[in-house]
């Protein structure tokens, strides 16, 4: 299993989606679609994702 990084590569706005992806082995439209349909919930989703945005490292 890889690390929890951006990849610089193949990603779609910030790369956040694709990195979870790798790191737990799923496709990155798999975890995009379960973002977008979490954003239907109340909750802080959208924050999350900025920060995760902010703190998760690029890959070298």
């Amino acid at each position: 299993m890889s690390s929890l990084a951006r990849p610089r590569h193949h990603r779609v706005i910030a790369g956040v989606c694709a990195g979870i992806a790798r790191r737990f082995g799923l496709t990155p439209w798999t975890v995009r679609v379960i973002f977008l349909v979490s954003c239907l919930l109340p909750g802080p989703q959208f924050l999350i994702y900025l920060a995760l945005w902010l703190l998760l490292p690029q890959e070298p």
